[in-house]
């Protein structure tokens, strides 16, 4: 099941959403930057607080602490209303502008993450897959995912300008 989620307002770089086993999701997208840009914006704090969340949702960053390293952690925590979501783990594997593994902790059907930076002429395509536990795991985490991560993709995009300058 593959299927293409396009950014509002316009889809210059769409986001591709497919379901690849009963466990893995494989999400692609396109950035008009380098790979280094790309992956500094998902490994420091001050660049990831700015495009993670879906703004539509109203979900905002309270604290992203990660040391991004392979052995290191992070613990993302956020806040929805009068909710307050933790999301936490460990780096597996970090390779600078080319590779993130992490697990993601906060509950038993927590997926292994895996992000991959490929760049070619100055832009760079990300993969980003997720191997759940099981395909229940997925199937309950998948809800709302095509368009949230349409809509942090988005929000990266329009961030990636001002890191280029």
């Amino acid at each position: 099941m593959a299927t293409t989620v396009e950014n509002k307002p316009a889809a210059t770089n769409p986001t591709r959403v497919e379901r690849a086993s009963d466990r893995e999701i494989v999400i692609t997208r396109h950035f008009s930057a380098p790979a280094r840009i790309v992956f500094a914006a998902w490994t420091r704090p001050e660049l990831l607080v700015q495009w993670w969340a879906p703004q539509s949702t109203g979900v905002r960053f309270l604290a992203c602490d990660n040391d991004v390293r392979t052995g290191g952690s992070y613990r993302f925590k956020f806040a929805h209303g009068d909710n307050v979501l933790e999301f936490f783990g460990k780096y597996i594997e970090v390779v600078p502008d080319t590779r993130l593994v992490w697990t993601n902790e906060e509950n038993a059907e927590g997926a292994v993450t895996t992000v991959t930076f490929a760049e070619t002429d100055g832009t760079t395509r990300l993969v980003l897959r997720e191997l759940y536990p099981s395909a229940e795991a997925l199937t309950h985490a998948i809800a709302g995912m095509e368009g949230g991560m349409a809509e942090s993709f988005a929000q990266l995009d329009a961030l990636l300008p001002s890191l280029i300058a």
